[in-house]
């Protein structure tokens, strides 16, 4: 993931305001004067990597709502989402082999779109809740961001269930009824198929767990490991944070390692610094850029050599090795064993818990 300053004020991928300004748009609103005085610069909102405050994307969604003169603004938007919205997290919903598999993939890994935004999936046999709030004191959802929230999840699940509806059994929202739409509430029922509870103790989904359960016709298991091992590799970049430069330039290098690891030049470029500032600070640090590298490719073989669901060969190309031979010789080099040995060991270790483990390195 993209190195962003260590802060208090909780961040959102960009792109969800990309979103936001095209719904804007096709209600009648200009892009600049939905972002007037935000402090957004919309050549930002393409690039996967950007983020904005929550207090912004917040602000944008009343703002957008007020423009546009739909009070139902968040709740509409939600039509406007498309597969690769969301990078990373999104490939790894839709990739899912069941959309209860989509859920609890969302709950994981939508810490890559969302500071502070918490899913919780609760499986109770016939039906299955979905939870959504911000695990952040003095934070909470505004009201059209929760709309649309709650609304995206059945569009992204019927989008993955070819086009076959799927409709929540229940809703709730934890703020109030619109005082602007009370006792009107058909927007909502025109979108969930059922009206929605208000002023809940959280905003919540629920689904019928048989239909959840349903194998998706077309999920490709392949594409789903290489996704979701991705994910895990940028999720593993985001915690824990770690300060300084060499916090960021990890981040640079996990985020691109898949298409082989990033040279000092495009490292030093991301950062807008030249290549002996950036060697400079780094020895400053007391590192040197090969090392970070090297330190990223050893901990994250590792992990992934844990997970055997994933082929060797799959492993080396995650990794940046343009073939299987030398991550083998590297992984040899890193820890003594092959990868295919250290698999094996993990396996026997898995059955002897009392046995000492391989570990990461960290």
């Amino acid at each position: 993931m993209p190195p962003r300053p260590r802060t208090a004020e909780p961040q959102v991928l960009a792109r969800i305001v990309g979103l936001l300004v095209q719904a804007a748009q096709a209600r009648g609103v200009a892009a600049p004067a939905l972002l007037a005085g935000s402090g957004v610069d919309p050549a930002r909102l393409a690039d996967p990597d950007a983020r904005i405050p929550l207090a912004t994307e917040t602000a944008l969604w009343e703002r957008a709502a007020l423009l546009s003169g739909d009070p139902c603004f968040g709740l509409h938007a939600a039509a406007q989402v498309r597969p690769g919205a969301f990078d990373a997290m999104d490939y790894a919903v839709r990739t899912a082999p069941t959309l209860l598999d989509a859920l609890q993939r969302l709950a994981r890994y939508n810490r890559l779109v969302h500071d502070v935004a918490d899913f919780r999936v609760i499986d109770a046999g016939a039906r299955v809740r979905v939870e959504h709030g911000f695990a952040s004191p003095g934070h909470r959802p505004g009201r059209q961001a929760s709309e649309f929230t709650l609304a995206a999840l059945p569009v992204v699940a019927t989008q993955m269930a070819g086009g076959v509806p799927v409709r929540p059994l229940q809703v709730q929202f934890a703020h109030a009824v619109p005082p602007d739409l009370a006792p009107d509430l058909a927007p909502y029922r025109a979108v969930f198929g059922v009206t929605p509870d208000f002023g809940a103790d959280v905003n919540a989904l629920s689904f019928d767990a048989a239909t959840l359960r349903r194998p998706l016709h077309g999920a490709d298991p392949g594409l789903s490991r290489i996704v979701t091992a991705h994910a895990e590799r940028l999720l593993a970049a985001l915690a824990p944070p770690q300060p300084g430069l060499a916090g960021q330039v990890r981040r640079l290098v996990v985020d691109g390692l898949a298409d082989g690891p990033p040279t000092l030049g495009q490292v030093a470029r991301r950062l807008h610094q030249s290549e002996r500032s950036l060697q400079r600070r780094l020895a400053a640090e007391g590192c040197r850029f090969a090392g970070l590298v090297e330190q990223v490719r050893r901990e994250l073989a590792q992990r992934y050599i844990a997970d055997p669901r994933l082929a060797l060969g799959e492993v080396a190309y995650l990794l940046g090795f343009a073939e299987p031979s030398p991550f083998h010789r590297a992984f040899k080099r890193w820890t003594g064993m092959t990868p295919a040995a250290a698999r094996r060991r993990q396996a026997e270790q898995a059955l002897a818990p009392e046995a000492p483990r391989l570990t990461a390195g960290r």
